[in-house]
């Protein structure tokens, strides 16, 4: 406990690290109170069809990431979503189309023409997502909680969403720029932990009313969600290290090289994306389940806690997650890296028979990285199979624990980076912390 209280005395010494922090969670409680705000032209007290519907299955996931903000009719209430769909659109693009690729080799100029496009994108997103949410709002409520009616207020909404969006990206900018952490993980991570308090509260009260275990049954829930967490940082900071060994180079009086070094190959390459990418795919059975004649199979697949569901799920997981690594990761380009600079794998020859080592160390530890991930993307349907209530249950594993791990962990690198540039004691006694980027 001294060492926690010491370390807090530090950081709050460093007064750049101080007012990041400051700066961050000011900006933080901006956002927190711009998802309470609800769309000028609706009645507030009239939400509560919305929220339920925000509170159940895969539009629940959505209102957790706005932060509760979808469930209320919030000016935030389309949150990043929009953005990180286009930056996924245009990741993707990287990997495939010439111009994107040469914009990210042009270093920061290519950046910056990326973010603009970027940028560009999500209000063409938004324009298609905008007046989608607002037709589910008209389904939603009542014709008396439009307080502004027709085609003027579909208008006038979707420029607010629109504008809410584009100023929630701009917080995330600004956290970036000068504050602490990446600014969009720190929003998206924000509003899933503001659901945490409260799925905390209604689950530790349902154990007692329901007569359902009471406290021992809580503290066992407790139990088993620190193993998963434990579990999960693992998942996200395991590594296969390959050492490379750099041939020796005498000039002048100097050595150079002759040093081992290693190529960190993480288990889980594709992070979270995987599970983006799947839970998009699940979105379709909910569209054609509308229909009468597809009803029941599509139904079926709708069911979030469903055995179909969950089985397809899991399948697209681990296949996203051999997709996206196989894009991400390229061997050859890492072997011709490694054949200019003079290394080379001990055993291995340079070139083609490198690429192809590297690529079979990828494949065999992508198979259980891509299995655990599928794990954690379905034990929220566990959870909810041992009577844990939907909004506690989405802790337990999926998209928002993978999220929540992650950010915190290359924020908390991010301090004690800033602790040992100042030659203070790191936030462990021993090692290192490593984010999702560490090495």
């Amino acid at each position: 406990m001294k060492k926690f209280i010491d370390t807090l005395k530090n950081i709050f010494k460093i007064e750049d690290l101080r007012k990041r922090i400051l700066y961050t969670l000011g900006l933080i409680l901006v956002y927190r109170l711009g998802c309470y705000v609800v769309i000028p032209g609706i009645n507030p007290t009239q939400l509560a069809a919305l929220q339920s519907q925000a509170s159940e299955g895969l539009i629940g996931l959505l209102n957790m990431f706005s932060g509760g903000a979808f469930g209320n009719a919030a000016i935030f209430g389309l949150g990043v979503m929009p953005y990180i769909s286009a930056s996924i659109v245009v990741q993707l693009m990287g990997m495939m189309v010439p111009y994107f690729q040469r914009l990210q080799r042009e270093g920061e100029s290519g950046r910056r023409k990326l973010n603009q496009i970027t940028r560009y994108l999500t209000i063409l997103i938004l324009c298609f997502q905008a007046p989608a949410y607002l037709t589910n709002l008209h389904a939603q409520l009542p014709a008396s909680a439009f307080l502004i009616k027709g085609f003027y207020f579909t208008v006038f909404a979707t420029f607010v969403l629109m504008a809410g969006t584009m100023f929630v990206m701009w917080l995330g900018e600004r956290i970036t720029d000068k504050g602490l952490g990446n600014g969009v993980s720190i929003i998206i991570m924000v509003g899933i932990i503001a659901d945490l308090p409260f799925a905390l509260v209604s689950e530790f009260g349902s154990r007692f009313s329901q007569q359902a275990g009471g406290l021992i049954m809580f503290v066992v829930e407790m139990i088993i969600l620190f193993l998963i967490f434990v579990a999960t940082i693992a998942l996200v900071q395991g590594v296969r290290k390959i050492p490379v060994q750099y041939a020796k180079r005498i000039v002048g009086n100097k050595q150079y090289g002759g040093v081992r070094q290693y190529i960190p190959l993480k288990i889980n390459a594709a992070g979270v994306m995987p599970i983006i990418f799947a839970q998009a795919f699940m979105f379709f059975p909910i569209i054609f389940s509308q229909f009468e004649a597809t009803t029941g199979v599509f139904a079926a697949l709708s069911n979030y806690s469903g055995f179909w569901y969950n089985l397809i799920f899991a399948l697209l997981v681990v296949g996203f997650t051999y997709a996206y690594t196989a894009i991400t990761v390229n061997p050859t380009n890492m072997s011709e890296d490694m054949k200019k600079n003079g290394g080379f794998i001990p055993g291995v020859k340079p070139g083609k028979k490198t690429a192809e080592y590297i690529d079979n160390v990828m494949s065999r530890i992508t198979l259980p990285g891509s299995i655990f991930l599928a794990i954690v993307a379905i034990l929220p349907a566990f959870a909810m199979k041992l009577d844990i209530s939907n909004q506690f249950a989405r802790f337990f594993g999926g998209t928002s624990l993978l999220i929540l791990v992650g950010v915190i962990l290359d924020t908390l690198q991010q301090i004690e980076s800033h602790l040992l540039s100042r030659h203070y004691d790191g936030l462990m006694k021993t090692g290192r912390l490593k984010g999702r980027s560490g090495m």
